[in-house]
């Protein structure tokens, strides 16, 4: 009866361990097949773009000056962009963002992983283009609405995950069969992307967010986005932008985001970004 009750047992935990692993490799799965990424997603952080000059060789923050850079980040904020923007009086304590980030795990200097410098490769021409942009906290001139950054003016923040410094941080991840689609808390702007390997549209249709084809590699989302009009303002790139996204979730509150930038009229070379998105579960998109 003993060595009965113990294979018993036995059986009941194996049973139980199957059902759990089996239970979350569903979860992990669309009813479809597709790798599951969907959900509410904040890619808000503290953590700059493009490593501060001040920072220059140095590629990681300790876990103390990782804690001390996430305290300081509000007061930063506003003792800098926020208090030149007189026009606008939103960017305060109270409507800023800025204080819910988290340095990603790797505790690097800036978004920018490669090159190991972290810093943008701008050509001549691109980096006179980047500079001559209009830019929140820079003093513009404007004769015209036009004159005016296309954020200010709520057109486009061009559908990027690169993080907005202020608030709006937030992403809805919903898939279907054969497609994916993202919308973004900001300017609620939405990319559809499909999955069926159709082409890029054709080189003469320009859109604001580009055009989007995606595919999986394992429980990788490859994302390449072409098509970019000439408008647009991300980092000074032109027309020719190209972008190599990837979206792997790597824990049930966790994707690893990843894009490589490519656009040679703007930069010597492909660069890379990269960082974690994570999950707010109940946390519902608000309208822009």
């Amino acid at each position: 009866m003993q060595r009965f009750s113990t294979f018993l047992l036995v059986m009941l935990l194996s049973t139980t361990t199957f059902l759990t692993a089996h239970d979350k490799a569903a979860h992990d799965r669309t009813p479809w097949g597709d790798p599951d990424l969907q959900g509410v997603w904040s890619n808000q952080t503290p953590t700059p773009p493009e490593r501060p000059d001040a920072l220059a060789g140095k590629a990681t923050l300790s876990e103390e000056e990782a804690a001390q850079f996430e305290k300081t980040s509000l007061e930063r904020l506003l003792t800098t962009v926020a208090r030149e923007v007189p026009f606008s009086g939103e960017l305060n304590e109270i409507w800023l963002e800025t204080a819910k980030g988290k340095v990603p795990p790797g505790r690097g200097t800036s978004l920018v992983v490669d090159p190991p410098d972290g810093k943008i490769p701008y050509t001549p021409e691109g980096q006179k283009r980047w500079d001559a942009l209009p830019k929140i906290g820079k003093p513009m001139l404007a004769n015209t609405p036009e004159d005016r950054t296309l954020s200010e003016r709520c057109i486009t923040t061009d559908g990027l995950l690169v993080p907005n410094p202020f608030y709006n941080n937030y992403l809805e991840i919903v898939q279907a069969p054969g497609y994916v689609a993202i919308l973004y808390e900001m300017m609620r702007e939405a990319r559809i992307i499909p999955l069926d390997g159709r082409p890029h549209l054709e080189p003469g249709v320009r859109q604001w967010m580009g055009d989007s084809r995606g595919r999986w590699e394992g429980s990788t989302l490859i994302v390449e986005t072409t098509n970019f009009n000439d408008r647009h303002e991300f980092r000074g790139a032109s027309e020719n932008l190209r972008l190599v996204e990837r979206f792997t979730r790597v824990a049930p509150d966790t994707i690893n985001y990843q894009v490589t930038i490519d656009d040679p009229k703007t930069y010597t070379r492909p660069f890379t970004v990269a960082f974690p998105i994570v999950q707010e579960p109940g946390y519902q998109l608000f309208e822009y």
